[in-house]
């Protein structure tokens, strides 16, 4: 799929404000209104946009410890691998995981409420697991940046 000036700009605005309507967007690209709309499609359809969403503020819902935690695998297997993903999909306080090379076989990035939840989430949910051999954590102090945005 070839993205051409047009695309690059719309994609900019939508991932600074998805709630943008499509004059707005428009104003911002150089386009009118239903041209941006095509092209809002395509990209939907062509999966660029992977999907829309809202930033909650993790902190005002009660959310207040954010913490990464290196994941060692029991063994490494296919088998536990599956397992292990299986865990981190079906588990909402898990807001990402990477897979990863070095001595950490997944990094999660975990938000929770309390170092109490944390440690029951660690100890029940983790360490309990037949995959899981290892863990570490790591309690943010600060968070500087948090985004997703792309440089385009």
């Amino acid at each position: 799929m070839e993205l051409d000036g047009f695309d690059f700009k719309l994609l900019d605005a939508l991932q600074r404000d998805a709630s943008s309507t499509n004059a707005e967007l428009g104003a911002v690209v150089g386009l009118s209104a239903s041209q941006i709309s095509r092209r809002r499609e395509r990209l939907e359809r062509d999966g660029v946009i992977d999907r829309y969403q809202a930033d909650l503020n993790a902190a005002k819902l009660g959310f207040a410890v954010t913490v990464f935690i290196h994941v060692t695998l029991a063994a490494h297997s296919a088998g536990n691998a599956e397992l292990l993903r299986k865990l981190i999909v079906d588990t909402a306080e898990i807001q990402q995981a990477h897979a990863m090379t070095g001595e950490t076989d997944y990094l999660l990035r975990v938000a929770i409420r309390g170092l109490g939840e944390l440690s029951v989430f660690v100890n029940e949910t983790l360490l309990a697991h037949p995959a899981v051999a290892r863990v570490r954590s790591e309690i943010v102090l600060e968070t500087i940046k948090d985004g997703r945005l792309l440089a385009l």
